[in-house]
């Protein structure tokens, strides 16, 4: 079992990018392609307990935000275990995080991303 404490400096830079591109879209009242970089973030936070939860709250935000209750309810459960079974090394590759796929799911890594991830090693 390999243990997590935190993400590598140059993968942060990529991870914060997400973030902002997210606010950024919010802003603009552009929703789904707001959501699409939480997707994004989640990808690149979920081996690190930090920003894996860190971006789970900011899901469970966007479902109050939106008010959708799937994604509401389905935030909950991600919040109080990803953040640990990102620090024991036991994440579901891929999976982009949100209520709409299952949590225990692993999914193809978009390219970009995939090399993003690869470099930061």
């Amino acid at each position: 079992m390999k243990f997590n404490w935190s993400m590598p400096t140059p993968l942060r830079a990529f991870y914060r990018q997400e973030l902002t591109s997210y606010r950024m879209l919010w802003q603009q009242g552009l929703a789904a392609e707001a959501w699409r970089h939480l997707e994004r973030a989640h990808i690149l936070g979920q081996p690190y307990p930090i920003e894996h939860t860190a971006v789970h709250w900011y899901m469970l935000l966007f479902g109050f935000k939106t008010k959708n209750a799937k994604e509401i309810v389905g935030q909950f459960p991600r919040l109080l275990v990803g953040g640990v079974k990102s620090w024991a090394g036991m994440i579901p590759v891929g999976n982009t995080g949100g209520a709409n796929v299952p949590p225990l799911r692993p999914m193809p890594i978009p390219d970009d991303l995939k090399q993003i991830i690869e470099s930061a090693r």
